[in-house]
């Protein structure tokens, strides 16, 4: 099991040229399993294959903290039919980042969320066209709401990309609804930098947006562009990546 798991997350090679090559020509390895299934373990719920633990990239035994996200992932593992592919495995991912390095190091982690909060995405509108304004305004403006009713924080606004800076005592009381528990951690910090927004996150975190209302404020100046001008079908297929992104981190704030 562990030279199959070496396998999987293997590393890049030193050479660079090689890592260039392998990433244009990534061999995945065959499943090699016939069920994936969860059992208790310590304080949460290991994902089994075969009866024999899955191990993250740092060796450290895949465990859930809930039965119900350990049978998601197992879904996730039990949906990789002819070969594995780490590519279409975003919640096992995921997990392995929280269980690896949020774990051990959460302080870094919640400074950078924090980080966030002082240059939110949803401070800074257009000052034209009327119409963007208006569809930011629709989107946003509930969440300066949910920060000032739900956060006790008032955020300042600007127009344009001329920074504003955020009173200290402000984006303090913000923070201080960052989760210290490891895996909200993690899933907040993955919405976090996938929106570009922490109230983003921390509205999808506390149920004041749905996933779909989430996703919809982070891309409000690039839908508004795509009506304008068009759709690139590249940047939609990297769009719906980081969708199935989020999508995990989501499943990890409902279900942890």
């Amino acid at each position: 099991m562990r030279d199959i798991f070496d396998e999987i997350y293997a590393k890049d090679p030193r050479d660079p040229g090689e890592a260039a090559r392998r990433s244009l020509r990534p061999q995945l390895r065959k499943r090699f399993f016939k069920s994936a299934a969860v059992a208790p373990e310590g304080a949460g719920f290991a994902v089994r294959l075969d009866g024999k633990a899955v191990k993250t990239p740092a060796r450290r035994t895949l465990v859930a903290p809930t039965r119900a996200l350990a049978e998601k992932l197992a879904q996730e593992w039990e949906a990789q039919r002819e070969v594995i592919d780490p590519a279409r495995m975003p919640l096992t991912r995921l997990a392995n980042a929280i269980i690896d390095a949020v774990v051990d190091q959460p302080r870094p982690v919640a400074e950078e969320i924090a980080h966030y909060l002082g240059t939110d995405l949803v401070f800074y509108r257009a000052d034209t066209p009327q119409g963007l304004i208006e569809r930011q305004a629709k989107h946003w403006d509930p969440l300066l709401d949910f920060a000032r009713n739900e956060l006790g924080a008032r955020f300042v606004l600007g127009e344009g990309v001329v920074h504003v800076a955020q009173p200290h005592e402000v984006v303090a009381s913000a923070a201080r609804a960052i989760p210290a528990d490891p895996w909200r951690l993690g899933a907040l910090s993955s919405v976090t930098t996938l929106t570009g927004s922490a109230l983003i996150a921390l509205a999808l975190a506390r149920g004041a947006l749905s996933a779909d209302q989430a996703w919809a404020a982070a891309h409000v100046d690039e839908d508004w562009n795509m009506e304008m001008w068009g759709r690139d079908e590249i940047a939609m297929a990297r769009r719906d990546a980081r969708r199935a992104e989020f999508d995990a981190a989501g499943a990890v704030l409902a279900l942890s």
